[in-house]
């Protein structure tokens, strides 16, 4: 009976039930085993699944130029039904005279979306995203919208990582036979090289730091996640990443929280042992959600010699750069994921704050280490 209740949820976007906290196995049990693994080409193929998901591969992009951008190929299979691909662009300008300018946005599907072989590289009519022979590096090019053209690549110059031996949560009340599936794999430092050209700025230079994330939600969107915070932080010597997501009360509001820090040509730690919090809020009259006004992240680890990890970075996040009401932005393929539920009213905050934020960094009994970068936040809230 939960299993056809979870197959009529997954159709209709209904209200799952309440299966409670032990129907979700969360990467952490693998993490106490295996705290996290260093990511291999054949965990970065594309798993194209033919049941209802959502799979994505995004770009963050902070340039030199004090642009932030954003490009993401988003595959999308509702029921088993019906496939749809769309392409992603967003790029946040520089703040002038205390302004935040408006950012632009850039969606459109792709047509005639398919996969090389081995399902690494992602081809569609005027786009492709593709990575070198040795898997170090991703072109991704895109011509289908000329208000944003996009020529990049981004190589990865630290390891990427996965939580546990695959990075994966497990939704379902049988264990062996789960019906749902939440995973990330990050590269966490990278370098960018090329330019995206619009209608306006002609070609901006998006040389500079990045992130790569390729992430998968084997399951409805809204039955997967509540609510999820994203932390994405550059400095001249370290990367720290955070993404952690917190179940509806089917699952007992279980909070899941993967991340790390690395340096060049190393992972310093990886792992489940971190926090996301919002530690100063306001209301969002609009929506009557806890907007978030400062933020605190704490990463704790393990170096590969055993020594102790911590980081802690914290401070106000200033003015958003956006709230992206989702159901507005979306493409219709997303209505149709999370269509029908009372009380799904996804928003999306982004913020970057103006002023350099510090992370504090200590490594077994040696000095703490500070070093001011770049912080770029997100805070989701769906139902």
């Amino acid at each position: 009976m939960n299993w056809l209740k979870q197959q009529v949820a997954n159709v209709a976007g209904t209200q799952e039930p309440i299966y409670g906290p032990s129907a979700i196995q969360s990467v952490a049990k693998q993490a106490q085993a295996t705290p996290y693994t260093e990511l291999q080409p054949e965990d970065l193929k594309w798993a194209a699944m033919e049941s209802t998901c959502v799979e994505t591969q995004v770009f963050y992009l902070m340039a030199d130029s004090g642009h932030i951008g954003m490009v993401q190929v988003i595959y999308s299979n509702v029921a088993g039904i019906h496939t749809t691909c769309q392409f992603n662009t967003k790029i946040f300008y520089p703040t002038k005279d205390g302004k935040t300018p408006t950012p632009l946005w850039c969606s459109d599907a792709l047509d005639n979306q398919g996969f090389d072989e081995p399902k690494l590289s992602f081809y569609a009519d005027g786009c492709a995203v593709t990575p070198n022979p040795d898997t170090t590096a991703y072109t991704i090019k895109s011509a289908i919208n000329e208000s944003s053209i996009v020529n990049l690549t981004v190589t990865r110059t630290s390891p990427g990582f996965q939580v546990g031996t695959n990075g994966k949560s497990f939704f379902g009340t049988d264990p062996q036979h789960p019906w749902g599936t939440m995973r990330h794999a990050f590269w966490p430092r990278c370098h960018v090289q090329g330019s995206i050209i619009t209608k306006e700025d002609g070609a901006l230079d998006f040389q500079g730091r990045g992130v790569f994330i390729h992430a998968l939600q084997g399951m409805k969107p809204h039955h997967a996640a509540a609510k999820w915070t994203f932390a994405d932080f550059q400095s001249p010597t370290y990367s720290a990443i955070m993404m952690e997501y917190t179940t509806p009360p089917s699952y007992g509001s279980t909070v899941v929280n993967v991340g790390g820090v690395v340096k060049d040509g190393e992972i310093i730690c990886a792992g489940v042992t971190n926090t996301a919090e919002h530690t100063a809020s306001k209301v969002d009259k609009e929506t009557e959600w806890p907007e978030p006004t400062a933020v605190k992240f704490t990463w704790r680890g393990k170096t590969k010699g055993g020594e102790d990890v911590s980081a802690e970075l914290a401070g106000g996040l200033g003015e958003r750069l956006d709230k992206v009401d989702v159901m507005a932005k979306v493409p219709g393929f997303v209505k149709t994921l999370v269509g029908g539920l009372v009380g799904t009213k996804p928003y999306i905050y982004q913020y970057s704050p103006p002023q350099n934020l510090a992370l504090k960094l200590k490594i077994g009994d040696g000095e703490e280490k500070v070093e001011e970068g770049l912080l770029f936040s997100e805070a989701t809230f769906i139902c």
